[in-house]
């Protein structure tokens, strides 16, 4: 049955709203909900960093009324002092805002809104292979992300022993409440188990799709690269996030029930003494696994938004994607060795040096198949007729930044030079520009592409460049500065941005606190920076409302002459995506062919023929039988 007639066929069936909009199994409906729940908790974990980034600024100062409106006078009782952040209130926000920024943000809008949205339509399919797993992976994770939020009004707080929970801190933190299930640090652990059995159904669901729905002709390197690395992306989640899930589930258990998976024998704390544990626990085991998920969650959350600027950029240079197969290639040994170099986290734990030297090698081999991607990339600008429309601008800024991102990375995958950078400022300063311009550049340069398919209306221009020229400078003026204070051995859990070092160096001979002293007044310039980001966050916000209702509309399906299979759908597309059976002539960025006429060949259009194919003089049988008369 083609697609025309299912559409058909579905005029007559009007579903009730509740189906149609909040539990729908139309991959579209779920990739939108997937995009506007993570926008949500970006925005909810971008509010967090700045009330951590004020706390460091202006330790003394109390929070101002355009931070603290949002929190009730009860909870302002609970966890600041006479308005000012507490170390205790900063490590909540610290572990919140990573959790949400990672977990809840940035993997569901990359792999859950992108994905969802685009890889059916890239290759052929009516929907994906399983919708109402689709469906349920996307409630899974609206579950746990509000489980994990919802902590913050109970008793002890949201979850304050960092994103990255290790024991035996996780396992110690809130004893103090009666039923452990009510405790927010189990509530967080509650939530990241929900969140990975969402994230193991939609890899299932995606790996599936890409290798079984494709259209006829659509081979595997006519594979759009959006679609390769989305398949990337799906082995990733599904090999790497079960040892993280088998390590929540442990550390669950150690909090409720009194085992010791993680909890050693011997814990000392000043109210409780030796803790009554059964102990002979391992923490070091909850980092390995930690760990095996945390470096591939990299390149989870790095591929999507490499995806969507290797769509970009062909499009808009007019040229072929440079170097397609080993971009293939890079892509799939990048996710290879993205699994055997996480213990370079672990430096500090006093592994010796036979391992070190493994991933010290290991972690400098992975930014091989990264240096291919990005430079293959940069190569396809030249010589290109690029059109820089809002798409490009933020591709184009995607490649410097995650660079940036990149090369500041590289000392840290040497032990020496590790054991001074960690924990510091260098390491935040290294992550983020690698996720905020890098990653998020990339996926805003996402949504500025294929909001004309979705709405059928362009963003405004002059909208787009008041987001992007003041959020590119905020952000260098944000991110770089933590390199330089990183290296002066600023630590990342300072709420009070090193204060303390300052007063001790005070008619003294303090070189450490000297050096605080340097370098203090920094912090002051990235919590400007900060609030400046948040404020041109704005025009996009009123750009993506505005432009839905009142924005140019466009004149065709495929608004960017672009070649690959999504810009064949009507605009939006409608049930079962496709009018016609779609199938697949020749590759994904045909671009400036000299042979035709136009300066895009789109991978559904027919090649032309100026004559009928001559037809075979013989049966092939008959052909089979006059070679072997001839032989005889």
């Amino acid at each position: 049955m083609s697609a025309a007639s299912l559409d058909h066929h579905d005029d007559h069936h009007v579903l009730p709203f509740w189906k149609k909009y909040l539990f729908s199994t139309d991959h579209k409906t779920i990739g939108i909900q997937y995009g506007l729940g993570a926008g949500a908790f970006l925005l909810f974990g971008f509010f967090l960093m700045i009330v951590m980034r004020w706390s460091i600024a202006y330790p003394h100062e109390p929070l101002p009324g355009y931070l603290s409106w949002i929190f009730t006078d009860g909870w302002k009782a609970r966890w600041l002092d006479d308005g000012k952040v507490t170390g205790e209130t900063y490590n909540m926000f610290g572990a919140m805002h990573g959790t949400i920024m990672v977990f809840l943000g940035v993997v569901p809008l990359g792999f859950g809104a992108f994905g969802n949205y685009v890889t059916p339509l890239q290759i052929g399919a009516p929907d994906m292979a399983f919708p109402k797993l689709n469906m349920a992976s996307l409630w899974l994770y609206v579950a746990g992300g509000l489980i994990m939020c919802m902590s913050f009004f109970m008793e002890s707080g949201a979850a304050k022993s960092g994103w990255t929970n290790y024991s035996p801190l996780a396992g110690y933190a809130d004893r103090q409440i009666v039923n452990q299930f009510l405790a927010g640090q189990t509530q967080w652990l509650i939530g990241l188990v929900l969140l990975i059995t969402s994230s193991l159904l939609g890899s299932v669901n995606f790996i599936t799709t890409i290798i079984q729905l494709r259209a006829k002709g659509l081979t595997w390197m006519r594979l759009p690269f959006f679609v390769w690395a989305m398949l990337v992306t799906a082995f990733l989640l599904l090999l790497a996030f079960p040892p993280l899930e088998a390590a929540g589930i442990m550390q669950l258990m150690d909090r409720v029930v009194g085992s010791s998976f993680f909890m050693p024998s011997g814990l000392y704390s000043k109210s409780d003494g030796v803790l009554d544990l059964s102990g002979s626990g391992s923490p070091l085991l909850f980092q390995h696994l930690f760990w095996f998920l945390g470096h591939p969650e990299v390149y989870v959350l790095l591929l999507p938004a490499l995806a969507c600027v290797a769509e970009i950029i062909p499009c808009n240079t007019r040229k072929p994607l440079w170097g397609y197969r080993p971009m293939v290639w890079a892509l799939i040994v990048l996710g290879f060795l993205s699994f055997i170099v996480w213990a370079h986290h672990m430096y500090l734990t006093g592994m010796g040096p036979v391992i070190s030297t493994f991933f010290q090698t290991t972690t400098v081999l992975i930014s091989i198949p990264s240096v291919i991607l990005l430079t293959s990339m940069i190569i396809s600008l030249w010589g290109g007729s690029i059109r820089f429309t809002m798409p490009m601008i933020w591709a184009a800024a995607f490649l410097p930044m995650f660079g940036i991102g990149g090369l500041t990375g590289l000392p840290l995958a040497f032990n020496l030079a590790d054991l001074h950078l960690h924990d510091t400022y260098y390491v935040i300063g290294h992550f983020h520009y690698v996720v905020a311009p890098g990653i998020l550049f990339g996926l805003f340069a996402g949504v500025y592409h294929w909001y004309p398919k979705l709405t059928g209306r362009f963003m405004d221009n002059t909208l787009g460049h008041l987001h992007f020229w003041p959020s590119l400078v905020a952000m260098n003026l944000l991110f770089f500065p933590m390199l330089t204070q990183g290296m002066a051995g600023f630590h990342r859990r300072w709420y009070n941005g090193g204060e303390g070092y300052i007063e001790k160096a005070e008619g003294g001979i303090n070189v450490f606190g000297q050096t605080i002293a340097q370098n203090i007044h920094l912090n002051e310039v990235m919590t400007a920076a900060a609030m400046a980001l948040a404020i041109f966050q704005l025009p996009f916000l009123i750009n993506m409302f505005v432009s839905y209702f009142w924005g140019k509309k466009v004149t065709s399906d495929n608004p960017w002459d672009a070649t690959t299979l999504e810009w064949a759908t009507p605009t939006p597309p409608g049930h079962g995506n496709f009018t016609f059976d779609p199938a697949v002539y020749r590759g994904p960025y045909e671009y400036s062919r000299p042979d035709h006429d136009k300066d895009f060949f789109p991978q559904w259009e027919e090649p032309k023929r100026s004559a009928p194919a001559e037809e075979p003089s013989k049966e092939p049988a008959e052909e089979v039988k006059a070679e072997e008369g001839n032989k005889h």
